[in-house]
């Protein structure tokens, strides 16, 4: 839906947007919904896998860049709109000290997914914090992308990484929208045929 958007703005005066960056956006966003579609097996789809690592967390999406920070603003109401599920979203390095509490609050504990003898009935209920970190490029001089990931691990919080590979701030916010809106709808289609127990 953005393409044929950004075309009629163009058509209208709103907004000016050269015909080959619209070609460019089109074919990025082919490039995304052809890596993430519902054909795509699990572990070579990163819509699916980022999907799953969010099943039963509390997502703490941080972004580097503006670009990151509104896609991890929308991501978080699509994910309240679609998924019903709660995310908080803030943009580094302020997010560090906003979020950094959670990381050592009850939310945070949860049981390590690795150990596979551990007793499952004993495992803490709700939602575990889960770190999600959005960034436009790889990390550049200067990024708190690093810190971020220091602070997770610290605390041994799980962490996601979303980086878009390059191009135009439009190919780029393009690419992350497309990622989360995959992940989110595969998160609401799980939550929606999950069986519930009484």
């Amino acid at each position: 839906m953005l393409t044929p958007l950004l075309a009629l703005t163009d058509r209208l005066g709103l907004t000016s947007t050269p015909g080959d960056a619209l070609h460019a956006l089109a074919d990025r966003l082919d490039a995304a919904a052809t890596r993430c579609g519902p054909a795509v097996a699990t572990y070579t789809n990163p819509a699916k896998t980022l999907a799953a690592e969010l099943d039963a967390s509390l997502p703490l999406l941080w972004s580097q860049g503006r670009v990151a920070a509104a896609a991890g603003r929308r991501f978080a109401a699509v994910l309240a709109a679609q998924a019903r599920r709660p995310a908080l979203a803030a943009a580094l390095p302020a997010a560090l000290t906003a979020h950094g509490p959670l990381l050592a609050g009850a939310a945070a504990q949860a049981a390590d997914p690795e150990d596979f003898f551990r007793d499952r009935v004993e495992d803490p209920g709700g939602l575990r914090v889960r770190v999600v970190l959005l960034q436009e490029a790889a990390d550049q001089p200067g990024s708190a992308a690093p810190a971020a990931r220091e602070l997770a691990h610290a605390h041994s919080t799980p962490l996601s990484e979303i980086t878009a590979p390059g191009g135009t701030p439009l190919e780029t916010t393009a690419e992350l929208l497309a990622l989360t809106d995959f992940a989110a709808a595969y998160l609401a289609v799980a939550t929606t045929e999950r069986p519930h127990t009484e």
